[in-house]
């Protein structure tokens, strides 16, 4: 049964690849420019960072707190 840190370090790795895969899905169809997918790359990088920061800061602060947070 996957519990909830197994599914967090499932997606940090997913959501840091999803910025370089949307840009590189966008620059293959030729739908987009390059200055369209450029700003792509980071997001992904940034989500996981954002996850990683959720993470740190709410689930176990407020578990320990008993869910005051």
């Amino acid at each position: 049964m996957l519990e909830r840190p197994d599914v967090v370090l499932t997606l940090i790795p997913l959501l840091a690849v999803s910025g370089l895969a949307t840009r590189m899905l966008i620059v293959m169809t030729g739908i987009g420019t390059s200055l369209l997918a450029a700003p792509l790359a980071p997001v992904g990088y940034g989500a996981a960072l954002a996850l990683v920061f959720l993470e740190l800061l709410a689930w176990p602060a407020a578990e320990r707190l008993g869910g005051f947070l």
